[in-house]
């Protein structure tokens, strides 16, 4: 009897903690029940707590016992996966998924209910999430919250952006996390459009991804993985640390679901070499394999566009200036053109043969269709119909100029976050596409969403957003939305959602502007998720070059501006400055022609967020290597080890770089170009200006 109840007792304590750890033994998990039931984890980094005891479970609406404690093992299971996958356009030719995992099986009594917890160690970090299987007592249900803890010790320093339901598209705040109250008291972070009403809830939260880098020297990243049919997360401020909040729909719930179900990974990278959380491709490596059964028909772009000169020179996107337009109704025909239009027939076939004269692929083409002279700021929800061109577009023609030159013309949907109308007409609009010879997209979502009080980052947004990539490859369309939520890495599921904007990216640089170590962070935050459309090479920084009362000016040195196309991964590139600029620096337009956009292989070379950050990358099925090096605000030298390269030969490497005296304000484009001799034993020393950085070409 003493025999019987003593293995009782040790199986009670094995099932009341379990561990796993990483690959390489750098991470451990523990996993407990505390004494009121309550899920408890662990994360030790080199036996150094990184994430101190944390609870796991969520309150649900209208429900008198929460999926919080009374918890019982039921059973665990550990497991192990190495195995590669091959990505269709990728930073990596193969991408290895090796993990250790721990699945625990929950059972509450209170409620008869099940909820599983599968938890995966990486070398890089924790992924764990919430599994509901199908259940009698439980199978539909709101999340009222999640609330799943992320405790940690210290006053680590932070880059973050604050909670905004609706935008990410702020500058990167580096501060103390201790900090981090007092600034969003503050007010003074007003780019976003919705964080006024965010503050004004007193919610004291910053946006997944966050970085933060503590006492010890220890970075710690907080993101979350396959975001589907859930709302995203932001990481509301506690005593402790961090607990996981939800963004709320248009009646304050946070998640409608049906079992089965899983949410989305909750994901802690940990190491104390920022390279590696450059390197990681964790977030890819916890979404589900593709889906698409062809994918012959994606393929990376490189693309010019009527863009830039909306911002720089005036031109619009309107057709007229008129206003109270009505779609179907209003006869543009009859209008007074403003003469100010961009996407006209003459400056559209000019932009398609300078793209077929450099070897670009694509032309993208904004304003070309009818409606935005009342587009923005109505909330109106028949806006476009994405089939309609203006007067002044003679889409046919230049349907056929363009195929006749080898390029293509790039769509563009800026919906107006009327996500109703978009759905309504996204079948046509995509086989008007098809029909018209357009194979990729740029969906636009400025503004508050339709459905009237949703949210961009809300679950009935989050999947908009994957029904148009999934209705897009019906017709094997690509897509780059703006706009939309941060990525997740779903781009391995829907490799057709080719990339995202999701961030503050070049088009502010005419709205005063991002800091020059705002690139220097998004790889270590945004990047991690997924390819980002940043639209980099403005080679003519300074504005006052078109007018002369324009005093603003792109934070980086022209030499930063061709380093971002290595440093800032996308299968999707866009040459952004406006065409005749290319022609006046011709010399240094040469590498944004060179450099390629799908690659076999990544080096993170030196890494420390906000202030440095140095790439080599290789070219898909090419002995061709390109190296991008950017700097913040101060000068300082890259020093590049190019020990990547293959032994025993001999290149030469073709360096872009800031010229002695350049300065992101003060000089920015100057700059020089010289060829070097170098191998694999070679390190290169190259001075890099303040707010510059240096691009390097490599061959044989």
């Amino acid at each position: 009897m003493r025999f019987f109840l003593l293995l009782c007792f040790l199986g009670k304590m094995a099932f009341a903690q379990q561990n796993i750890q990483s690959p390489d033994g750098k991470l451990k998990l523990d996993f407990s029940l505390n004494s009121k039931g309550e899920p408890v984890y662990t994360l030790k980094f080199k036996d150094q707590t990184i994430i101190f005891p944390s609870t796991l479970g969520f309150k649900l609406l209208n429900d008198t016992v929460s999926l919080r404690d009374g918890f019982e093992v039921v059973k665990h299971k550990v497991s192990s996966q190495d195995s590669k996958w091959t990505p269709v356009l990728g930073q990596y030719k193969e991408i290895r998924d090796h993990f250790n995992e721990l699945e625990v099986e929950l059972y509450q009594k209170k409620r008869a209910t099940q909820v599983h917890l599968r938890f995966r160690l990486y070398d890089e970090g924790l992924a764990f999430r919430y599994e509901f299987p199908r259940q009698a007592n439980l199978q539909y249900f709101i999340v009222q919250d999640e609330l799943t803890q992320f405790n940690i010790e210290g006053d680590p320093l932070a880059f973050w952006l604050p909670g905004d339901y609706n935008t990410e598209e702020y500058r990167t705040t580096t501060s103390k996390l201790s900090e981090i109250p007092a600034i969003l008291a503050s007010g003074r972070l007003t780019a976003g459009e919705s964080y006024p009403l965010f503050q004004n809830r007193g919610i004291k939260a910053v946006q997944a991804p966050l970085l933060l880098k503590n006492e010890k020297g220890i970075y710690i990243h907080f993101h979350e993985a396959a975001l589907v049919n859930y709302p995203a997360m932001s990481l509301e401020l506690t005593e402790k640390g961090f607990i996981s909040h939800l963004t709320p729909d248009a009646v304050g719930n946070k998640a409608y679901l049906q079992t089965d179900f899983v949410t989305p990974w909750r994901t802690v990278m940990v190491t104390d070499d920022a390279r590696k959380i450059i390197a990681s491709s964790m977030i890819l490596n916890l979404n589900e394999p593709c889906a698409l059964k062809e994918t012959d028909w994606i393929q990376p772009v490189k693309y010019v566009g009527v863009w830039w000169e909306m911002f720089v020179k005036g031109s619009t996107w309107a057709y007229t200036d008129e206003q109270n337009t009505k779609l179907g109704i209003t006869d543009y025909k009859t209008l007074k053109p403003n003469g100010k239009h961009g996407a006209n027939t003459a400056n559209v076939k000019k932009h398609i043969d300078f793209a077929a004269k450099h070897g670009l692929d694509q032309v993208l083409v904004e304003g070309w269709n009818e409606g935005w002279e009342d587009w923005y700021g109505l909330w109106k929800e028949d806006v476009f119909d994405f089939v309609t061109p203006y007067p002044d577009f003679d889409l046919p023609y230049l349907r056929d100029y363009a195929a006749s030159k080898g390029v293509k013309l790039m769509m563009h949907h800026e919906t107006s976050a009327s996500a109703t109308n978009y759905e309504r007409r996204m079948d046509q609009a995509f086989q008007f596409m098809k029909d018209n010879g357009y194979n990729a997209v740029k969906t636009g979502y400025v503004g508050f969403p339709i459905p009237r009080g949703e949210f961009r980052s809300g679950q009935w947004m989050v999947n908009h957003y994957i029904r148009v990539a999934k209705t897009a490859a019906k017709y094997k369309i690509m897509v780059n939305s703006h706009e939309a939520v941060r990525p997740t890495g779903l781009s391995r599921t829907y490799p057709n959602w080719i990339a995202q904007e999701s961030a503050r990216g070049t088009e502010f640089e005419s709205m005063g502007g991002s800091d020059p170590d705002h690139t220097t962070i998004l790889p270590f935050t945004r990047f991690t998720g997924g390819a980002m459309d940043y639209t980099p090479g403005i080679l003519q920084t300074t504005f006052d070059y078109y007018n002369p009362n324009n005093d603003q000016r792109v934070h980086t040195t022209l030499v930063k501006q061709l380093a971002l196309y290595v440093v800032l991964y996308s299968p999707l590139q866009m040459a952004a400055d406006i065409i005749e600029n290319y022609e006046r620096f011709s010399d240094a337009f040469q590498f944004i022609k060179d450099v390629a956009v799908d690659w076999d292989d990544t080096y993170v070379l030196e890494a420390e967020p906000g202030d440095y950050l140095s790439v080599g990358r290789k070219a898909k099925g090419k002995q061709e290597w390109f190296i991008g090096a950017i700097t913040d605000e101060n000068s300082r030298n890259a020093n590049l080890n190019l020990n990547f390269l293959p032994k025993g030969k001999k290149f030469t490497a073709t360096i872009y770089e800031d010229a002695p005296g350049a300065h992101w304000e003060k000089d920015p484009m100057k700059y020089r170009i010289r060829k070097v001799q170098v191998d694999a034993s070679t390190v290169l020393n190259i001075p890099l200006a303040p707010g510059g950085g240096t691009a390097i070409t490599i061959r044989q």
